[in-house]
């Protein structure tokens, strides 16, 4: 027992004369440069932006709000993000249940969840055909 206290005091002893001399060691470089009578030169430091420049961003406006959805089509795109398959069928029961007049088409678009990659066939049928679209994106 006094054989632990003893070493644990001197470990203690050892730690408080070595944290005293590290942090005297600046402030002597410090008064050893001040008594040069030089000017101190301070490094050069670069920093560089992390944020970059973004490109541009070109707004496109929404399409204008439907007044009513009776009688309209709405399209239902599923781009196969993990989730999107259950999360459009609850919103078309949803729909067919709370808007029973209105036309709902479903179309499974395995894209990838990006916007970009919904076929061409598939816009041009919903511009034609359709009235608005649901596009399951992810997040």
């Amino acid at each position: 027992m006094k054989l632990r206290i003893a070493v644990i005091t001197i470990l203690c002893i050892g730690l408080v004369c070595t944290v005293s001399m590290l942090s005297n060691q600046p402030y002597a470089q410090g008064k050893r440069a001040a008594s040069s009578n030089r000017p101190v030169v301070m490094p050069n430091i670069t920093v560089l932006n992390p944020m970059g420049t973004p490109p541009p961003i070109t707004l496109i406006p929404q399409a204008s709000r439907l007044d009513t959805l009776d009688g309209k089509t709405l399209y239902f795109i599923n781009t196969g993000y993990i989730g999107t398959d259950r999360l459009m069928d609850e919103m078309m029961k949803w729909f067919k249940a709370n808007y029973p007049k209105t036309n709902i088409v479903y179309k499974d678009n395995r894209s990838g969840a990006q916007l970009s990659a919904v076929s061409p066939a598939l816009w041009t049928e919903i511009s034609e055909k359709g009235d608005a679209a649901i596009v399951g994106l992810g997040h």
